[in-house]
């Protein structure tokens, strides 16, 4: 953890991952407000509108932050870079694409690299091309997935094996259970998303916070394996419009329509579940009450404490008898 800690400069090992066009400075602010590291994802926003959600931002922390640039996604990866650059944004994560063009760009000007990988070949890739820092997310993560499909459980240890740069856990990670497995399994930090929706600060349409808490596991669905692109949804009406399609042969140019960042704000935003789709991870099952995100912090440094501390006693007393 203490990588990390001292790399990002924030007080508890826990980031939020990047939740492209409805991302928002109040949820980030809280938190980095709470000691970890917030993320502005930048979707397919322009850059102006990026601006102005990282101005909003440091009106409400002097905490570090971060932006993350889907490189394949938004049409404004250059632009976006640039902006970090202009409002000193300590961080930036990078993903669904190649860093290696942006890594000297953005180190140089004395800003932090991430880079989202799922696999130990793009882990290895990441690593020669310079990045401070490796976020390996499993397919049980909400929104848009490898469709390598592998689970974090697997990927972790496998990621550690083959670099030396730090690695923060991403899939399934909501509570201090898994932040101590997480690091069990050798990563140095997590990084969260769905259990962040369900939090005072986020400021989400309250049916879809109320849709986390009475979901199960089995209600995170994938949709998208029909024409290769893996996205994790949480089952509503207009998901059940998307596996019809799917059942009934969709193309992808259909499919990219029916999942656009619009179809993606109708649900979040503006809880209209029968006109889009709200992303949601496994870890959603876990989901059962509605704190503030210091509360949500505060209690799973907590249990991972105590679940380590009873691990090791438990495992001390077997090995000593």
């Amino acid at each position: 953890m203490k990588r990390i800690i001292e790399l990002l400069k924030i007080s508890r090992p826990i980031i939020q991952g990047g939740m492209g066009n409805i991302s928002n400075a109040a949820l980030a602010a809280a938190v980095s407000n709470a000691g970890g590291l917030g993320t502005i994802g930048c979707g397919t926003l322009h850059p102006d509108v990026v601006e102005q959600i990282i101005l909003e931002t440091k009106n409400l922390t002097e905490k570090p932050f971060a932006i993350n640039i889907a490189i394949g996604v938004t049409d404004y990866s250059k632009e976006l870079a640039r902006l970090a650059i202009k409002h000193e944004v300590p961080v930036v994560t990078l993903s669904a694409g190649n860093p290696g063009p942006f890594v000297p760009f953005l180190q140089e000007q004395g800003i932090t690299v991430m880079a989202v990988v799922a696999s130990v070949k793009h882990a290895k890739k990441a690593e020669q091309a310079g990045v401070d820092i490796l976020v390996a997310e499993g397919y049980e993560a909400a929104g848009i997935n490898s469709n390598l499909e592998l689970t974090t459980f697997t990927l972790i240890p496998q990621i550690v094996d083959h670099v030396d740069l730090p690695v923060v856990a991403a899939g399934g990670i909501g509570d201090g259970r898994g932040l101590a497995a997480a690091l069990m399994l050798g990563a140095e930090g997590v990084q969260l998303g769905t259990r962040l929706i369900a939090t005072k600060e986020a400021p989400f349409h309250d049916t879809y916070k109320q849709a986390l808490i009475r979901a199960q596991g089995e209600e995170a669905i994938i949709v998208g394996r029909s024409v290769g692109r893996i996205r994790r949804i949480l089952r509503n009406p207009y998901a059940e419009e998307l596996m019809l399609a799917e059942k009934n042969g969709i193309s992808l140019p259909d499919f990219n329509l029916m999942t656009t960042e619009s179809q993606h704000i109708l649900g979040a935003i503006q809880g209209e579940m029968d006109k889009g789709f709200i992303n949601g991870g496994q870890v959603s099952g876990l989901i059962s009450t509605v704190p503030s995100v210091k509360e949500l912090f505060g209690s799973m440094m907590e249990e991972a404490e105590k679940q380590i501390k009873t691990v090791s006693c438990e495992w001390e007393e077997m090995v000593s008898e």
